[in-house]
């Protein structure tokens, strides 16, 4: 005999014995995948229309279902309203606690919601639609800092700073053009994040456990609500498929790993021994023994994230590796691994004003470009412009440079006479050709560090990186 009774389980039909409550809570994944309430709405939405159009629900029925989904979601928004979701003492997972709240409001015809559908397919969407939330949450905190990062480019002017290879001074460059060299990372990650967001962008809904839906629903429903690109093309793939969360951490690791990059090198460049740097107070915290300290506890976090960002990504790798088809519960793993990334825009934005507080002392950095031969380069390109081989140049001037060294000068100090014992083409020209300014102006390439160059590419980047707001995505459609 039929009944409209809500069973235990949504699977309990096939068993006679109760599970083990320790296995019954163990594996429950309701405490992390409450996240996923407003997706799994979403979703169920969607659903409900594809059934509507296969016949299965009429018009009425559909707008009911709707609605009370929609009541679930706004009933539990608040942090009092998650944590209901969360401690849930029958859910196993989101899509059961739904489910029960849907009966709660609507009865019987909360079961009928699950019609033509499996969780299989529904946690395969539900990610899907977590994912490329968090992507658009991340690139846009990634917008944010590469606005900070041009303005405090375009404030520092034309001031300049030395340029490091193997961490020693190498040559001179504008203050304005190793600040865009972070933001050339920013553009990069937004686009490995929105790859991964092209790609993972279609909808694995009527894809059933495994095999396609049992009944003739129209997948591209959906699909469109649901701002898919279009249906998954294969069942098996659509719900056994995770790559799309291991592509979303691998590209998040390059994010954590360029913050890293950048914090070591503020870290640094605001010790005592670079001065390059002031640190915004703000920012910083001091020493519970050491009454005169200010640390850098900011960026010495954010170059330590990128430890939990990569965890994660080894993590769904491990857990990945050697899957048959198609879904197994190992896939469960996954969730939490992609759940603990989820403090990167807030990282993000705080980067974003630390960059905007940021104090350079300029007079500092531009001693620093002034003293350890970093013209070295511009001289020896000086004698190719008298002709004389690169190879040579460069061994004679390295000669000129250790003549110097040992006189405890630099080379613009040194007479005609001494420049001319390593080559007779040294002229009076040299010394206008190894000032700082000609230095910098002679990288007069794209993207090097003449002022003129950097100038064109302050306006470049700032073009790039407000093509990544959702305004101008939606306008580029």
């Amino acid at each position: 005999m039929a009944t409209d009774k809500q069973p235990a389980k949504m699977w309990s039909g096939r068993f006679r014995a109760a599970a083990d409550p320790q296995f019954e809570a163990w594996q429950r994944s309701i405490g992390f995948d409450w996240r996923l309430l407003d997706h799994e709405v979403a979703a169920s939405k969607a659903h409900a229309s594809a059934l509507h159009k296969a016949g299965i629900l009429t018009a009425e029925e559909t707008d009911f279902l709707r609605k009370a989904l929609d009541a679930i979601a706004a009933a539990h928004a608040s942090d009092v309203g998650k944590e209901q979701v969360r401690t849930h003492p029958a859910a196993e997972d989101i899509h059961h606690f739904v489910e029960l709240s849907l009966v709660e409001r609507v009865g019987s015809l909360g079961l009928k919601l699950h019609t033509g559908r499996s969780r299989n397919e529904q946690i395969a969407t539900d990610l899907r639609l977590y994912v490329r939330s968090q992507i658009e949450n991340v690139v846009e905190s990634l917008a944010s800092w590469a606005e900070a990062l041009i303005e405090k480019a375009h404030s520092a002017g034309e001031s300049v700073m030395p340029s490091y290879t193997h961490l020693q001074r190498a040559e001179p460059v504008l203050v304005a053009h190793w600040l865009l060299a972070y933001v050339e990372m920013i553009l990069r990650d937004a686009t490995r994040l929105r790859d991964c967001s092209t790609r993972l962008n279609y909808c694995p809904l009527g894809s059933g456990a495994v095999a396609g839906a049992t009944l003739a629903l129209d997948r591209t429903i959906a699909a469109r609500e649901l701002d898919f690109t279009a249906p998954t093309a294969n069942s098996m793939d659509a719900t056994s498929d995770r790559d799309f969360i291991l592509e979303y951490l691998q590209a998040l690791t390059f994010v954590g790993l360029h913050l890293s990059r950048f914090a070591e090198e503020i870290t640094l460049f605001a010790t005592a021994e670079f001065g390059f740097v002031v640190l915004p107070e703000a920012f910083s915290t001091g020493s519970s023994a050491m009454p005169q300290k200010k640390n850098p506890d900011l960026t010495e976090l954010i170059r330590a994230k990128v430890g939990r960002i990569n965890g994660a990504a080894q993590a769904v790798t491990l857990q990945l590796k050697g899957l048959p088809l198609a879904y197994n519960k190992d896939m469960q793993e996954t969730q939490e691994p992609a759940f603990s990334v989820d403090f990167v825009p807030q990282m993000l934005a705080l980067v974003a004003r630390f960059t905007a507080a940021l104090n350079f002392n300029f007079g500092r950095m531009r001693e620093a470009s002034e003293s350890g031969y970093l013209n070295a380069m511009a001289a020896a390109t000086y004698l190719v412009h008298k002709g004389v081989p690169f190879r040579t140049a460069h061994e004679k001037v390295g000669h000129a440079v250790r003549f110097a060294i040992e006189k405890g000068m630099e080379l613009g100090d040194l007479t005609l006479d001494e420049l001319r014992q390593f080559d007779d083409e040294f002229s009076e020209d040299f010394y206008a050709a190894v000032t700082l300014q000609a230095t910098l102006d002679c990288h007069d390439v794209i993207g090097g560090t003449a002022p003129k160059r950097v100038l064109h590419a302050l306006d470049d980047a700032l073009a790039r990186v407000q093509s990544l707001t959702p305004e101008a995505v939606h306008a580029g459609a």
